[in-house]
């Protein structure tokens, strides 16, 4: 039963929600934008703290908790993405998405007048609250106003947006860090966030159906259990714990018993927070792994290659993003590429595969770079990697809505929002244990990892020369990692089917 009267129920669900004017029925270019800013927030802020952690450690000191400054916002941010889609999917979208935007602000203020690493992994965790509905509120709320057949220029540019906070986000975090202060990194997302709040508040028009029914409040805790054990495990292993140490064995444990316990609740309940019908659909569920892998790799690669181009090639912070331009331009042109030759009826299967092998070959020709690479070199490199991740992230976010019916693209959308989420937070986890690993066993000096790259740039020749070795083989052990990540992908995309994107 529904409480509002006015909306009827097909044999699917709801029927979807009718858009504001716009041209052919679909969402205004001023609601599309601000649906985007709001997007923007989440993709942003996952990036934009990288190239300023050299300097909050230097301000706020904690070496030792400084991965979890990234790991606390993905862990919230996964636990909480798919209780947002369904949110949406039965009390209403665009309330859904407000209050996501509202609570990411709040964080963001908070995290900005953090005055050590403790309160800034807190309230880190709180922007992760609310970034975990930025990404499948807005992909939610398009994919009930336009079609798969009609929503690929529009996916195209949601899709576009990731490359731009992928490489934009460094950019901007290392200009705000050299020319204000890093506390601006999380103040600079009020005026954006801001404007969203303003634009969707005003303009946007959704018809909200409330269904009677309660949020799978088991299925989510049991999800976040699950969530919390494999992000330690990627942490922990192999580094603060042996990967044989009861610690990360009961950390395995416990993250297998909670997802097997998981499936089965969501097997029972009324209203899953991820329902298992929507796995019945083969694509749907290659469409995932491939999301999940294509996320590991992604976060990874862009998170290293600033510490890189600062400490190995002496840029600057600001520097180090702006070297990263040809991997946003090569998945900036692919996502629009893509989204043009889908939108015109093209055939999707062949893109996911050309996306894997592009991203591994991409990994490879980077494992090349060494201390004395010439840093336009390592630069231009970068663009094979970027097309490869391009291709991926547009055609499984084309399949994913192309696989769920619009009583589900909440979900639908949370359930890809979360495994990407996840296999950012391991990837970053793991990647990062084994760059950790390299710096020690490659001969960084003592104390080494607390070093700003402006402190190294003053010290003797042998310290830096032992520092520049250090974190390049550090990331090599990274583009490894991405590299064999992409020879994954690549044979996966081959299990696709091309199923003809709907029309209704």
């Amino acid at each position: 039963m529904t409480q509002n009267t006015n909306d009827t129920r097909d044999r699917n669900g709801p029927k979807a929600e009718p858009p504001p004017a716009g041209e052919g029925g679909g969402p205004s270019k001023l609601v599309l934008f601000g649906l985007l800013l709001g997007l923007m927030l989440g993709l942003l802020d996952g990036t934009i703290v990288g190239t300023a952690l050299p300097t909050i450690v230097g301000d706020l000191g904690g070496l030792d908790h400084l991965s979890w400054v990234v790991t606390a916002y993905l862990l919230t941010a996964s636990v909480s993405t798919p209780i947002w889609g369904k949110l949406g999917d039965l009390y209403g979208r665009k309330g859904s998405f407000i209050w996501s935007i509202t609570v990411f602000l709040v964080g963001s203020v908070l995290s900005g007048l953090a005055q050590d690493m403790g309160q800034l992994i807190a309230f880190r965790a709180v922007q992760g609250l609310g970034a975990g509905g930025l990404m499948v509120g807005a992909i939610s709320i398009i994919g009930v106003m336009l079609p798969p057949s009609q929503a690929g220029r529009s996916q195209a540019m949601i899709g576009a947006m990731m490359p731009v906070a992928l490489v934009g986000g460094p950019l901007l975090g290392g200009f705000l860090t050299d020319q204000l202060d890093w506390r601006w990194v999380f103040y600079v997302n009020v005026p954006i966030g801001g404007l969203a709040l303003l634009v969707i508040g005003l303009r946007l028009r959704l018809r909200t159906e409330r269904v009677d029914a309660r949020i799978d409040y088991a299925g989510a805790g049991l999800l976040s259990a699950a969530i919390l054990a494999l992000t330690l495990l990627g942490s922990w292993g192999g580094t603060t714990y042996a990967w044989s140490s009861p610690q990360i064995i009961g950390l395995a444990l416990t993250g297998a018993i909670a997802l097997a316990w998981f499936v089965r609740v969501e097997r029972r309940a009324a209203e899953p927070v991820i329902p298992p019908r929507l796995f019945a659909d083969r694509n749907f569920t290659l469409a995932q792994i491939l999301t999940f892998l294509v996320g590991a790799a992604m976060l990874g690669a862009s998170t290293y290659l600033p510490q890189y181009m600062q400490f190995v090639r002496g840029a600057s912070s600001t520097a180090s993003g702006m070297l990263l331009l040809p991997l946003m331009a090569g998945m900036f042109a692919a996502q629009l590429l893509l989204g043009r030759l889908l939108a015109n009826g093209g055939r999707y299967r062949p893109y996911p595969i050309v996306g894997g092998a592009l991203t591994t070959v991409g990994a490879l020709m980077l494992l090349t770079t060494d201390t004395t690479t010439p840093t336009a070199v390592t630069s231009a490199l970068t663009l094979v990697l970027g097309v490869g991740m391009g291709l991926l992230m547009q055609s499984t976010l084309l399949i994913t809505m192309n696989s769920a019916t619009a009583r589900d693209m909440g979900a639908a959308t949370g359930a890809a929002t979360l495994v990407r989420t996840i296999g950012s937070s391991l990837g970053i986890a793991v990647l990062g244990a084994v760059y950790t690993s390299r710096l020690h066993s490659s001969g960084m000096p003592d104390g080494g990892t607390a070093w700003t790259p402006e402190a190294v740039r003053g010290m003797p020749d042998e310290v830096r020369d032992a520092v520049r070795t250090a974190v390049t083989d550090g990331l090599h052990g990274v583009l490894a990692g991405a590299a064999l990540l992409g020879a994954a992908i690549f044979l996966v995309a081959w299990l696709m089917r091309e199923v003809p994107l709907r029309e209704e």
